[in-house]
Parts: structure tokens; C-alpha cells; sequence
């Protein structure tokens, strides 16, 4: 794993990005060349087509992130990745040809053009089916040796999926004297020499310390000698805030919090959170506002021209400040008339025939765009809940609290890597992420989130 501006990403994929993104270059040249090999090579005019690949490299790319190829828990096969590739390459053809239209001097020729988005559709598939033949190499991948083979080391033998499990290689559990093991017999490793001398004849390149109980039996200086050795050392949370992108709630502690790298706020951070936010919301509104005026035009129509169209309710912001969210309503008008609050479920008879279409397909949360330019919530953030529901869950999920050190998003980590949350058990799960986010925020994060979100809408994936 790479960290780059504070999140981590997969080495395999960056790799695969800089490839992906040479063979799109390649195939506008080779679309120019097939084209127009008949042509007096003083006719082709190479240095425009520098700019012409690079803008369909950087088209391609972005479609293919908001489709969802770059996912770290990308675990689809064949099937789903050329399903993806044609999603994308159909949105990069619609991209392209408004670029084409507005900007001619972008315009390769229809055969050159034609024959260039071919190729990199059959290069992409190509470099995918590449790609996750190579990813479960073993010998491509960390050789991890855990330090602990007890509950704690447990949740790394828990991971079983392909996508959870990409880039590393489990050698074994080393027993601790005192703790019970619970992972798999045969992968526990009962030694008779030094942690260095084990990981030297098991070629480690990375010891996880995942001891029940610090305070006995912690071989402090064997460890060392292995840091010193050039062996990655760190601790069971960060090894698995790496590979999942969340924080382990059940194994997380105040100190970890405390001593580890993140949570830095400053006025850098503010100024280009904020300014990302109105640009952000800008843009979309400016593209969505007829979509807005169809929505709230069937919202009343369904409602016989009497129920309103939008729907209220008091959320819980940044620093537990409290503000007027506003959605379409997707509801009936007595949906909680006994005023009790509810979580939304799947296949709620509550929600309307238009309020379902918005919600699948994410149209409900537009007026939230107005939430953020006002300042009361971010683009990018962990959903804002209601206070009856932060002060149920704050009480029974620890750490629930520190979500809202930071304004609550339209979108946010946990939308993207978690369905949508109707229980307790799910508020804890996504707490997970949300945790991640407020820890590892940057500008870049946010970005790579709000091209992620496109895949969530094109796929429906937990809309209730």
C-alpha cells in the first residue's frame, strides 16, 4: 500500500492505473496511424495528438473510476469488469463527443477516433484480465508474519475474500505464552528462536502485533531487533485500516487514537474544504436544476397539488450544531404521525412511487446542495443523523460521538464502501468508515469519493 495524502491505495492498482493510462495513449496513436498510414507522413500533425490522447486518457480514467474499477474491494469477475469497461467507454463517448462539439480543435476524425476507442476498450480488458491473473500471485505479494494468535489476531483470519486479501500474504501466527489460540491449528507458529531469526528464514517482510495483553509476555526488544533489521512493524488496527479503509471498532482504544497519524485540522484544510464544497455543489446544481424543478413537479402532482414538496427535518451538523436538512420528500405526509422515529426499510410502504424512483436513483438528496452552500454541511462527510438517533447510538456504540467532529456530507466513505444503514448494528459498521474519513481527510479523498458516488448512483447499490 502507498499513502498518498493520507489514504491508502493499493500499489497493484496504481500500477495498473499508469498502465491502463499508457495503453489509452497508445491507442489514439494507433487510431491516428491506421488511419492515416496511406497519408505523407509530413500530414500528421504528431503534436496535437499529444493533447488529443492525453484529454482521452483523462476521460477514460475518470469514467472508469466513477464506474467503480479502481475500488480497492473490487471483486467481480470477467463478466463484471467488461461490463464496466463498456459502461465506461459509453460515457466517455458521450464526454468526448460534447468535448468534440465544443471544442473542435479536440476532434481526432471520425475513423481515427473510432478505431482508437476500440482499441483501448480491448487494451483495458486485456490489462484487467492481466492484472488479477498477477494480483493473486503469491510471490508478488508481502509476506506478513502476526505477532499473536489469539481474538485480536483473529480478525485478520476472518478476511476469506480475494478483495480483502490482495497484496499480502498471511506466513503465520506466532503464539504468544499465555494467550489461547483461536485462529487455524496449522497456521500457528510455536517457536523455539528469535522473532528476527523466524522472520529472516520465513523471508517476512512485515510483522503485525496483534498481542492480547501488552503488559506480559510482550517481547519488546525482539521486536526491535526486527524494526532495526529493515522489518515493517506495526500495530493489528493500522495493518487493517490499511487493507480495509476503516477503523476496527472493537479493537480500537483512546491511546491508538491519540499517538496515530491523521486528524489534522488547520486553516488549509478549512479554506480548501470550503472551497471545494461551493465549487462542488456549484457545478452540480447548475447541471441538475432542471431535474429539480421535474422532481419537485411530480412530488406535487403525486400529492394531488396539496402536500408539500420538500421534506425537513433537524440533523445533527459539525460540533453536534444543529440545522434543517432539506430532501425532497419521498414519503407520505403521515409517514411518522404517531411521532415516533424510524429507520427507513427496505421496501418501506412509507415511501411514494416517485419518492422510490428518487431514492434509487439518489435524486431526493438535491436540495441538500443548498444545506452546503449555506455551510451547514459538506459535499464530502459522514451522513448527518437525527438527534434522537445520535443520542441512542452514542450511547451504545463507542466512539459514535466523534463522527461529528467534521460537517456531515451528501455523500461520504461509508456510502461508497457500506449499503445503506436501517439498524444499530449497521450505524456501527459504518461508524468504521466514517472514522477512516474524519481521520484521513483530504482534498484528495473527497475527490476520489465524489467520482466513486457515480458508481453507487449507476448501480443503485443501497438505495432504500
Amino acid at each position: 500500500m502507498i499513502r498518498l495524502f493520507g489514504h491508502y491505495i493499493p500499489r497493484s492498482f496504481i500500477l495498473l492505473g499508469f498502465a491502463e493510462f499508457a495503453i489509452l495513449i497508445a491507442s489514439v496513436y494507433a487510431g491516428v496511424w491506421l488511419r492515416f498510414r496511406d497519408e505523407p507522413l509530413g500530414r500528421l500533425e504528431v503534436e496535437p495528438v499529444v493533447y488529443k490522447a492525453l484529454l482521452f486518457a483523462v476521460v477514460m480514467i475518470f469514467t472508469m473510476t466513477m464506474v467503480g474499477m479502481y475500488q480497492r474491494n473490487f471483486r467481480e469477475g470477467l463478466g463484471g469488469v467488461l461490463l464496466r469497461v463498456a459502461i465506461s467507454a459509453v460515457l466517455s463517448l458521450i464526454v468526448m463527443s460534447a468535448l468534440f462539439y465544443a471544442f473542435p480543435s479536440t476532434f481526432l476524425g471520425r475513423g481515427a477516433f473510432a478505431i482508437a476507442f476500440f482499441t483501448a476498450v480491448v487494451g483495458v480488458a486485456a490489462a484487467r484480465m492481466v492484472f488479477f491473473r498477477l494480483a493473486d500471485e503469491e510471490t508478488l505479494k508481502r509476506r506478513v508474519l502476526v505477532l499473536g494468535a489469539g481474538k485480536r489476531a483473529e480478525h485478520i483470519s476472518r478476511l476469506r475474500r480475494k478483495s480483502d486479501r490482495r497484496g499480502y500474504h498471511i506466513v503465520g501466527y506466532v503464539h504468544v505464552p499465555g494467550e489461547h489460540d483461536v485462529v487455524e491449528p496449522e497456521l500457528v507458529i510455536r517457536r523455539d528462536t528469535t522473532l528476527l531469526e523466524l522472520a529472516q528464514q520465513r523471508k517476512v517482510d512485515e510483522i503485525v502485533i496483534a498481542v492480547e495483553d501488552r503488559r506480559k509476555s510482550f517481547p519488546v526488544h525482539e521486536i526491535l531487533d526486527c524494526r532495526m533489521a529493515g522489518i515493517e512493524v506495526l500495530d493489528i488496527l493500522s495493518f487493517l485500516e490499511r487493507q480495509l479503509g476503516l477503523v476496527m471498532l472493537n479493537l480500537l482504544h483512546p491511546s491508538w487514537l491519540i499517538f496515530s497519524e491523521g486528524f489534522r485540522y488547520g486553516l488549509l484544510r478549512v479554506v480548501s474544504k470550503r472551497s471545494f464544497d461551493i465549487v462542488a455543489s456549484s457545478t452540480v446544481l447548475l447541471f441538475t436544476w432542471p431535474l429539480m424543478l421535474l422532481a419537485a413537479l411530480a412530488v406535487y402532482i403525486e400529492s394531488g397539488f396539496r402536500g408539500p414538496i420538500f421534506y425537513r427535518q433537524v440533523r445533527v451538523g459539525e460540533n453536534w450544531r444543529l440545522f434543517q436538512l432539506t430532501k425532497f420528500r419521498s414519503m407520505r405526509v403521515d409517514a411518522e404521525s404517531d411521532g415516533v422515529a424510524r429507520w427507513a426499510q427496505k421496501n418501506d410502504n412509507r415511501v411514494t412511487r416517485t419518492g422510490a424512483f428518487m431514492r434509487k436513483t439518489r435524486i431526493d438528496e438535491l436540495p441538500q446542495l443548498f444545506n452546503v452552500l449555506l455551510g451547514d454541511m459538506s459535499f464530502v462527510g459522514p451522513r448527518p443523523e437525527r438527534p434522537i438517533f445520535v443520542e441512542q447510538l452514542s450511547e451504545k456504540i463507542p466512539f459514535y460521538a466523534e463522527r461529528h467532529r467534521v460537517k456531515p456530507g451528501i455523500t461520504g466513505w461509508a456510502q461508497i464502501c457500506y449499503p445503506y444503514g436501517a439498524s444499530e448494528e449497521d450505524a456501527a459498521q459504518k461508524l468504521q468508515f466514517d472514522l477512516y474519513y474524519v481521520k484521513n481527510y483530504s482534498l484528495f479523498l473527497d475527490l476520489l469519493i465524489l467520482l466513486q458516488t457515480a458508481e453507487v448512483v449507476i448501480w443503485g447499490r443501497g438505495a432504500r
